[in-house]
């Protein structure tokens, strides 16, 4: 019979597997939003992408949740990996919060929409050239750079336990 430790890891491996795929709709939308110049397509991309954080958010919970509590488990907490692992998860969340949300809030503002939690009316969309000069932006790409290296940092962490 398997230990209750064997399906807490796999509840944190299974829901690391639903962040991804659930954060990977955002990462393509990104990408495809650069490319778009039609508002109500890019209205419709930036409404996929939020859907998407839904998933995204319940499966983070289940994935810290479930780490932590195989931590406690596995007696991980004495050692640095685990330690180091958390504090590149909270050093990323904070990293892409602020590299993604203020980007797409502004994307938001320029096609006339509110912003999420935002109570003030819709502001007036931006010029069509405005709009173009926001969208070519680089970000999507630090966007992927930072989650993509804080990913494999994160694996090689969990799989090495290397201090």
């Amino acid at each position: 019979m398997r230990s209750i430790y064997t399906w807490v890891v796999f509840v944190h491996v299974l829901a690391a597997f639903g962040f991804v795929f659930a954060h990977g709709t955002t990462a393509f939308v990104a990408f495809r939003v650069r490319g778009e110049r039609e508002p109500q397509r890019l209205v419709a991309l930036l409404d996929l992408s939020t859907l998407s954080t839904g998933l995204m958010y319940w499966s983070l919970a289940a994935l810290v949740a479930a780490g932590v509590a195989a931590g406690i488990m596995g007696g991980w907490f004495g050692q640095l990996w685990i330690w180091s692992a958390l504090a590149v998860l909270v050093a990323v969340a904070i990293a892409m919060f602020a590299l993604g949300s203020q980007y797409y809030n502004r994307v938001r503002h320029a096609l006339g929409q509110r912003a999420w939690g935002r109570e003030a009316p819709d502001p007036p969309p931006a010029t069509p050239a405005e709009l173009a000069r926001l969208l070519d932006s680089r970000r999507p790409e630090a966007i992927t750079a930072v989650g993509g290296a804080a990913l494999v940092l994160l694996i090689w962490l969990m799989v090495f336990k290397p201090f």
